[in-house]
């Protein structure tokens, strides 16, 4: 008797441990069951979005008010729509990109602001790794340009100590090879602001208003990151006096000149944005493109005398092996009338000849050489000039 009660709990503590497995397993079934739901709810509403229509790109014209808006749709004609309620009615605002529905055309949502590929490819996104130390024979100018583009972003309160506006722009001129690009270089590499590159003739376009939407969207984003510097070089190629437009390219050009002009010193602030602008030709800019308020600062940048070349020999021989014969002094003094590029090139051929005559360093021979072949006479003959260049 005792055997057989004793055989009945312990079936019913293993059917007691099998219902509670049970249970478990329930129990997990159960949140398994819920967990797909909710992923087949998830796939079926993104199934959905795939089905529904695409929606139209559209610019906000005007706000009526706040829930109805005029819009101009991708195609081209206007519409009085009304706006989703899940827009902030306070981001309704003329020229704001957003997205319509192809068959209401309410407005969806808004689109952040976008601009030309072209434009952030003139954002410098690795600073430059030249700096002031690699200039040689312009400390002068170096002080100017950090007074006019540096210390207005470093240290704004000392012109708000003083009362006065600090200079928006900076203008280098001078013959080609004096260090202008260079110096640009270097201001970004000494500047934590952002620095954007571009070439003058980048901004005239083919089709008309192209060059002037590309120099608006380019003001645009630098106010958008601000601090920024604006460095345009060659400028000469859309900043040309205006005469009469004889075809549709002048014209075209003309037009983006105009825009650049108002964007510089427009209406809109500029806040801290910097121009710096570069050119061989100041004799043919517009008076319009030079006078302050654009460019407060014109620095010239001329070809090195006599202090200035055996700085410039300084630097470019920092890192060469150079015999004791070689007197920088002497070789400052045969390169009378040659700029900066001449004298890298002069170091160059000289560490060439160097190398060529299998020499440890460079000896007085090896720069005597160098200037004689990088001397290049413009009265002769192309024909000579080239042979004395490539012999």
């Amino acid at each position: 008797m005792i055997e057989r009660v004793n055989n009945l709990e312990s079936r019913n503590l293993e059917l007691r441990e099998q219902l509670r497995q049970v249970e478990a397993d329930k129990r997990y079934i159960e949140t398994q069951k819920i967990r797909f739901e909710r992923e087949v709810r998830k796939l079926k509403s993104e199934s959905e979005q795939l089905r529904s229509p695409p929606l139209i790109i559209g610019n906000v014209v005007d706000v009526v008010d706040s829930s109805r808006v005029i819009v101009r749709s991708s195609a081209g004609p206007k519409f009085l729509v009304r706006s989703s309620p899940s827009i902030n009615p306070d981001d309704l605002k003329a020229g704001a990109r957003c997205t319509l529905n192809q068959q209401s055309l309410a407005i969806v949502e808004l689109l952040p602001s976008s601009f030309d590929a072209q434009v952030y490819g003139m954002e410098l996104v690795d600073s430059p790794q030249e700096n002031y130390t690699d200039i040689g024979g312009l400390s002068k100018q170096i002080n100017e340009i950090r007074e006019a583009v540096e210390l207005p972003l470093k240290r704004p309160e000392l012109f708000t100590r003083i009362g006065i506006e600090p200079p928006k722009g900076v203008l280098l001129y001078g013959p080609p090879g004096t260090g202008k690009t260079l110096l640009a270089k270097a201001v970004a590499h000494e500047t934590n602001a952002h620095f954007m590159r571009v070439v003058g003739s980048e901004l005239v376009q083919k089709y008309i208003g192209e060059g002037a939407r590309l120099v608006r969207e380019l003001f645009d984003l630098a106010k958008k990151k601000a601090p920024t510097i604006i460095f345009i070089d060659e400028i000469d190629a859309v900043g040309a006096s205006r005469t009469e437009a004889n075809t549709s390219g002048d014209r075209e050009v003309q037009r983006t000149l105009m825009q650049l002009l108002a964007g510089m010193d427009g209406f809109e602030t500029r806040g801290d944005v910097k121009i710096i602008g570069a050119t061989n030709r100041i004799d043919i800019l517009d008076k319009a493109l030079l006078r302050p308020g654009r460019f407060d600062r014109i620095i010239e940048i001329p070809l090195p005398d006599g202090e200035g070349r055996l700085s410039i020999l300084k630097v470019h021989t920092r890192g060469l092996t150079v015999d004791e014969s070689v007197d920088l002094v002497e070789v400052a003094s045969m390169t009378e009338g040659r700029n900066g590029a001449d004298l890298r090139a002069i170091c160059m051929e000289a560490g060439m000849f160097a190398i060529r005559n299998d020499r440890e360093a460079i000896t007085r021979s090896d720069f005597l050489a160098a200037i004689e072949k990088v001397r290049i006479d413009f009265s002769r003959p192309v024909s000579d000039v080239e042979g004395r260049m490539f012999a």
